[in-house]
């Protein structure tokens, strides 16, 4: 469910398809994201989930994966 809602998030900042998006996708080196898409997909997942992430944590993400697993660990 973290997983299809990072999805849409993602999908919706970079313009990509949502299906070519899994778990071991690289924000940088997959997707091309730079810092300011990476924080507003980060934006994205604190309003989406109700979560905080503190600056910190947002660097340390480099997948999809660890996002979601920053996200579950959030609630």
């Amino acid at each position: 469910m973290e997983l299809d809602k990072l999805r849409t998030i993602i999908a919706e900042v970079l313009c990509v398809d949502p299906k070519e998006i899994t778990a071991d996708t690289t924000f940088i080196d997959d997707l091309c994201a730079d810092s300011l898409d990476v924080f507003q997909i980060v934006m994205g997942i604190e309003e989406e989930f109700g979560i905080e992430i503190s600056p910190a944590d947002a660097e340390r993400i480099s997948t999809v994966g660890e996002a979601v697993a920053l996200i579950k660990n959030s609630n």
